[in-house]
């Protein structure tokens, strides 16, 4: 299994697409009225694809997973051209900290980072820090998922193998998860010779749990990991 897709919740999915197509400089996909889908290639690191999905009206809870962008010293630019591209800035409570918190044209929040040592060679996407009951647990959780570890003594954020793309930070959660679907999930894919129902019965022995929505037929699975967000496992390509 791998990580491939960050997946967005969107009411104009070509309008969100484009914004963070432009911004990341991402190199498109799809564009259809099934949904935007645009591919972030990180130099001798994984490739993302960032997907963004169509929903009738705005998710209104708090983001669970958001994105953190590299800022370091070009971190006044990039706050600049998200600006320029429809973002807007956010007062979530920070306070005084040295990250900027913007708000994307959907009002996403994400972060512009100020330079920090763990940030290098993450390509634009510094980070993907996701909410957590228990970040421990739940490190271990999506390291067996995805494959990725921990490249130094926080046992809390994982990375891929090649040591290059973005963190994946589980953060303790200001709140428990709310019973409507995040807004923002990852998606995992099966690879040739990967066993559904084995990787199914392992997610729930590792606490996560199968749903079974009534979305019609659908090609991949949903489930939830441990603290209750949500992601997919996609069939082998």
């Amino acid at each position: 299994m791998y990580l491939e897709n960050i997946v967005f919740d969107a009411v104009d999915p070509r309008r969100l697409g484009l914004f963070w197509q432009e911004l990341l400089g991402c190199e498109q996909l799809t564009d259809t009225p099934e949904g935007f889908e645009t591919r972030l290639s990180v130099p001798g690191g994984p490739t993302l694809d960032l997907c963004f999905q169509p929903v009738p009206e705005p998710p209104r809870d708090p983001v669970r997973l958001h994105l953190d962008l590299r800022g370091g010293p070009e971190q006044e630019s990039v706050v600049a051209a998200a600006l320029a591209l429809g973002a807007t800035r956010l007062d979530i409570g920070q306070g005084e900290v040295p990250w900027v918190v913007l708000g994307d044209p959907e009002s996403n929040a994400f972060c512009v980072m100020e330079d920090r040592a763990a940030h290098r060679g993450t390509g634009p996407i510094a980070a993907l820090p996701l909410d957590s009951a228990d970040p421990e647990r739940d490190a271990g959780f999506w390291a067996w998922l995805t494959g990725w570890s921990a490249p130094d003594e926080d046992q809390r954020t994982l990375r891929h193998h090649s040591r290059r793309g973005p963190l994946l930070a589980l953060c303790q959660e200001p709140a428990p998860k709310a019973e409507a679907k995040n807004r923002t999930h990852l998606d995992v894919r099966l690879e040739a010779g990967d066993d559904p129902e084995a990787v199914a019965a392992g997610i729930v022995a590792r606490g996560g749990r199968e749903l079974h929505p009534d979305w019609g037929e659908i090609r991949w699975r949903i489930y939830q990991d441990p603290s209750g967000n949500e992601f997919c496992v996609l069939p082998a390509s």
